[in-house]
């Protein structure tokens, strides 16, 4: 009996625990495969970016889709051309998950991620950096450019 008088729920099992991070290994591999059939070089992929609709300038996530594609080709080079700041985040984002499923794979977190303060804020400031400085018209800035 829990302290307010109800017995303890049970543990939910491993295929219920998993069942969000392989939904989410599932769409990530069905986007990333349809990105490897799909040029977004030789032709528009999605609706164009409304930021650089608006502005004329991209944003920090233009050429992202490139990226992926890239990526997917084994073309690290290329995929850092098209967008370096999405690659880390990427790579961020692979651990973080890895890091849920494992956990849930064991039924306990393996490491507790304890966001600081001043994580949101600066991550504004260097996503705002990075599009100014991709936006910029001179060398060697104009190497930014997706």
């Amino acid at each position: 009996m829990t302290a307010a008088g109800y017995p303890p729920r049970p543990r939910p099992s491993r295929s219920r625990r998993l069942a969000a991070p392989a939904s989410e290994a599932l769409l990530a591999g069905a986007a990333t495969g349809f990105l490897y059939l799909v040029n977004p070089h030789a032709h528009q992929v999605f609706l164009p970016c409304p930021f650089r609709l608006l502005t004329g300038c991209y944003c920090p996530f233009c050429g992202g889709l490139r990226m992926v594609h890239d990526l997917a080709h084994g073309q690290l080079v290329a995929a850092l051309h098209d967008d370096a700041l999405a690659l880390p985040l990427l790579l961020i984002a692979v651990a973080a998950w890895l890091n849920v499923a494992v956990g849930r794979w064991r039924g306990r977190p393996v490491v507790r991620v304890r966001r600081p303060g001043w994580l949101w804020p600066a991550m504004v400031v260097v996503l705002v950096a990075w599009t100014v400085l991709r936006n910029l018209p001179f060398r060697p800035f104009t190497a930014l450019h997706p």
